[in-house]
């Protein structure tokens, strides 16, 4: 069984609907859902704030290249459209792989450039560590070590203050 770590944001629209249609439609493939987060942009600041949140997912029959498809086919379902020339605009909804486990339980390492494992910008990342730390504690991002450690650690320590709990945004019923 793959297991993976999705991160979920969305800045336009319904947000909170967009993050609810997202794990709705990972289905019986979700194991654990955090919080949901309020972030500023990233890159761009002439947007509207994030929400953000982590799903940890596992399914016997999926490997990187399907948690990938998954991934684009909740985007595409949600209406975001990529702007070639803004890699950090503004969408409906984003879900990146950031990492996945084998059968074994040992994490795939990739560097392909449609899909490079673990994601190579999860460290520096806030809203990836901070949702993801509520869900795993004890979790590691492979090759960057504790999630504990690297939210701790500059750039990231000096953005979690930026990082506001939305309780009233709940994602499962």
């Amino acid at each position: 069984m793959t297991r993976a770590v999705l991160s979920l944001g969305s800045n336009l629209g319904d947000r909170a609907g967009h993050l609810r249609a997202a794990v709705a439609g990972l289905g019986d493939a979700v194991r654990v859902v955090s919080g949901v987060y309020e972030t500023a942009p990233w890159g761009d600041d002439d947007q509207p704030p994030y929400l953000n949140a982590v799903v940890i997912v596992a399914d016997p029959a999926a490997g990187p290249r399907e948690w990938l498809e998954r991934a684009r086919a909740l985007e595409a379902a949600e209406g975001r459209v990529r702007e070639p020339g803004r890699r950090f605009g503004p969408r409906t909804l984003d879900v990146d792989v950031i990492s996945v486990w084998d059968d074994g339980g040992e994490p795939v390492l990739t560097e392909d450039p449609e899909l490079t494992l673990p994601h190579p910008r999860a460290h520096l990342r806030a809203f990836v560590l901070r949702p993801w730390i509520d869900i795993e504690p004890y979790g590691r991002l492979p090759g960057r070590g504790w999630l504990t450690d690297l939210l701790g650690a500059e750039p990231v320590a000096g953005d979690v203050a930026g990082v506001r709990a939305r309780p009233d945004v709940p994602l499962q019923s």
